[in-house]
């Protein structure tokens, strides 16, 4: 997971996926040995010398001219959030190894931010999606089936990719299933790039791409979501369909847990559907259902 071989690999992944119709590059019918571009199409195009861009895609060109990535990413047709992705992995390295992450914790003014946020579901996530804390909405609404007080110790604490990818409950939550899965490894492909000596992320990412061929589908090809707003129609077991807006609170400084907050419209049939779902709370009726329990707990830091 190194910044190197990130960049390597994501390089590689994207010239792949650009076919040079898609650029304007005639091929004479030529039957080309692999799909995409070759590189010194993309060379040509970026304005680059052949050897060099062969050794940024071998990851040996660190330090790259902010000029010189953006003219690859035009070649590659890379939106914003990617070309940001490429410039941070080009970033020429500092010299003294980066610490390992420390374990996260949430802070009491998280929490006190968490209770604020009253009937309204939130969720603490840690770096690798795992599940710090949640109100009680929030458990109702994204992991009813599993216990509340389940993100209180390190053996028992789900985590969100593990949920979305592996825990068929979580799979059919959500109507438009990849949506939220693709956002997923977009934004475990974002935390690769800041947190690359983290042992548990690699860990997460590699049983990920053991048990789960979309997973490790969507991986291999590179693509960077920055999903900090998203809309996702969702299927609840208990109060029916929902159409609800998850935006993501990063706290101060952007590198500690953030909080994912589920909003419905105004007046809308997803709110009066949340209200019931917190009112049935409120007055004591189970928000669960039972369910063989999957293997969600995140690894331990």
């Amino acid at each position: 997971m190194n910044r190197q071989g990130q960049l390597a690999d994501f390089l590689q992944a994207r010239r792949r996926q650009v076919r040079p119709a898609d650029v304007g590059l005639p091929t004479y019918g030529d039957r080309r040995r692999v799909p995409g571009l070759r590189r010194e199409e993309l060379a040509l195009l970026a304005g680059v010398s052949v050897p060099y861009y062969a050794r940024l895609e071998q990851g040996q060109a660190l330090g790259a001219s902010a000029e010189v990535l953006d003219a690859i990413a035009s070649a590659l047709r890379l939106d914003e959030p990617e070309r940001e992705h490429l410039h941070a992995l080009a970033e020429q390295p500092r010299r003294r190894r980066a610490a390992r992450p420390r374990p996260e914790r949430v802070t009491p003014e998280t929490r006190a931010l968490l209770a604020a946020l009253g009937d309204t579901p939130a969720v603490v996530l840690g770096r690798r999606t795992d599940v710090l804390a949640w109100n009680r909405a929030g458990h109702a609404l994204f992991a009813g089936h599993l216990g509340a007080a389940d993100p209180d110790t390190p053996d028992t604490r789900p985590c969100m990719a593990r949920l979305v990818f592996l825990d068929p409950h979580t799979r059919e939550l959500y109507a438009r299933w990849e949506d939220k899965a693709k956002a997923v490894v977009g934004g475990l492909r974002i935390t690769a790039r800041e947190f690359p000596d983290d042992p548990g992320l690699a860990a997460l990412i590699g049983e990920l791409t053991m048990r789960s061929p979309d997973f490790a589908r969507w991986w291999a090809d590179h693509q960077v979501v920055a999903c900090d707003v998203a809309a996702y129609t969702m299927r609840h077991p208990l109060v029916g369909e929902l159409t609800l807006t998850q935006q993501t609170l990063q706290s101060p400084g952007g590198r500690g847990p953030r909080i994912v907050v589920a909003t419905a419209e105004e007046g809308s049939a997803a709110q009066a559907a949340l209200t019931l779902l917190t009112h049935g709370l409120a007055r004591g009726e189970p928000a669960r259902r039972p369910a063989a329990r999957p293997s969600t707990a995140a690894p331990s830091a």
